[in-house]
């Protein structure tokens, strides 16, 4: 019997691509999810339940498997030390190789605070002697589109900074088709961006131009930010992450395009207005 592939995260908008398309090539997968109820129902497809912060359900999600898509954890001050228990777990029963979602400039630096867990855990990876993929994704277009408030601003302190951001439906395709074909990404990088640099301001010109919505961008302070999201009540880490994912934009950290999507898939990446327009 072929081994099945374990996806995690198959609740979610990556995690869920995934798995479709994977059983859509007939492949067998384990899904590792926290909510069975909300798991696709997928042929030859299997359900384990738990989270990553569970020594017992992650031996049991990896048991006889060989192949990991290994989704990033959702964010919170506990997110590596829940990554290292499951990877301790994958590592113990032998799993061969993990294709893991990381961010675009992943460092121990990073300015995007949640950058830093991300190349933690790259490390983790490297230490544990699987063989892994790194997928470093830029922000999602799908997201960036929801950064308009209902008043039709965009507000964040990127000042002019771009960002080559990228759609999920992008990743999903490159992730299965490294997951059917590991070998094309042995203890490989990716840099997974979309084909185009912009400013907010231009990507709010663009939301307006393509579905007809006004939408504009006001280059906010570091301070300002700050004070305008404090009454979400969200702790200070949280607010952190927030503020920073537009200083990442201005320092210039998330402005780079690469041709990694495009040489994995044979086409080019998805841009904004395409997936304005449904492409994506």
């Amino acid at each position: 019997m072929t081994a099945p592939i374990l996806s995690t995260g198959a609740t979610g908008e990556i995690g869920g691509r995934v798995a479709r398309a994977l059983a859509d090539q007939g492949v067998p997968t384990r899904l590792f999810v926290r909510s069975p109820e909300r798991a696709p129902v997928l042929s030859q497809s299997q359900v384990v339940a738990g989270s990553y912060a569970e020594p017992a359900a992650c031996a049991a999600a990896v048991e006889g498997v060989q192949t990991v898509f290994m989704v990033s954890a959702t964010e919170s001050p506990s997110r590596l030390e829940d990554h290292r228990t499951f990877v301790t777990a994958a590592t113990a029963a032998g799993v061969r190789h993990v294709v893991y979602t990381s961010f675009a400039g992943a460092a121990p630096d990073a300015t995007f605070t949640f950058a830093r867990d991300h190349f933690a855990t790259e490390q983790l990876l490297r230490r544990s002697g699987m063989h892994f993929t790194f997928l470093r994704d830029n922000f999602y277009l799908d997201v960036l589109v929801h950064w308009v408030g209902d008043d039709g601003v965009l507000r964040g302190p990127a000042g002019q900074g771009t960002v080559a951001a990228v759609a999920r439906a992008d990743v999903a395709a490159v992730a299965a088709r490294l997951l059917r074909e590991p070998d094309d990404g042995v203890d490989a990088t990716y840099t997974l961006t979309g084909p185009e640099s912009l400013s907010l301001a231009q990507l709010a010109a663009t939301i307006s131009e393509v579905t007809g919505r006004p939408a504009t961008y006001h280059a906010e302070s570091v301070d300002e930010a700050y004070a305008s999201r404090q009454g979400y009540g969200a702790p200070q880490w949280q607010l952190d992450a927030w503020v920073s994912t537009y200083t990442a934009i201005a320092a210039g950290e998330l402005a780079q395009v690469t041709p990694d999507v495009e040489r994995l898939l044979g086409r080019p990446a998805t841009s904004l207005a395409e997936l304005l327009r449904g492409r994506a």
